[in-house]
């Protein structure tokens, strides 16, 4: 398969998943072609550079326009390349930066960590019943006594609708920690 099918392929597959399958819809917003605008300019400035100067060079089989000559670059604009480089390589980044943005917002449409918080990872306490796995670690003391806590799958969790009073008309509990919204508070001072 040449890579102008694979390019080609590579912008059908990324335009499927947006519009149809993940439903972001990237390509109809605005915020998306000015940030793709940016992204394509530096793209042909780090295509222009790497092709222009024969570090990359293409078989003119395989794409769109000729193949690269092996003395002096290959034309700037024209002969199938903008910028020295083939428009295989437009079509392909554009495929890559589309996938990856649609990925970027299904996934946090999902709350995969929606707030990030500086440091490892934070475990989530469970009220399943757990067997409790100490961690000691010298070289690094903040890690010492970490409680991993795993789910056993011999025994059932407890029934929380049984052994906790009824909560029928008020909100469920979150089991996770919130992050609690900081106070815009002024400067001491003359207003």
């Amino acid at each position: 398969m040449s890579y102008t099918a694979l390019a080609i392929l590579g912008v059908a597959v990324a335009i499927i998943l947006d519009l149809l399958l993940a439903r972001t819809r990237l390509l109809r917003r605005k915020v998306f072609w000015a940030s793709y605008a940016i992204i394509v300019g530096f793209q042909l400035l780090t295509n222009g550079v790497l092709t222009g100067l024969s570090v990359v060079r293409y078989d003119g089989d395989v794409i769109i326009g000729s193949t690269t000559p092996t003395v002096g670059p290959p034309p700037f604009l024209g002969d199938g390349r903008i910028a020295y480089a083939p428009v295989e390589d437009l079509m392909f980044g554009f495929a890559l930066v589309l996938g990856t943005l649609v990925g970027w917002v299904w996934w946090g449409r999902r709350g995969v960590q929606r707030t990030p918080y500086p440091g490892p990872p934070r475990l989530l306490r469970s009220r399943s019943p757990v067997v409790s796995v100490q961690a000691e670690d010298r070289e690094n003391p903040r890690l010492t006594g970490l409680e991993l806590r795993v789910p056993t799958p011999d025994r059932p969790p407890p029934d929380d609708d049984a052994s906790a009073p009824s909560r029928a008309g008020r909100r469920p509990r979150s089991r996770s920690p919130r992050p609690r919204p900081r106070s815009r508070s002024r400067a001491p001072g003359p207003h």
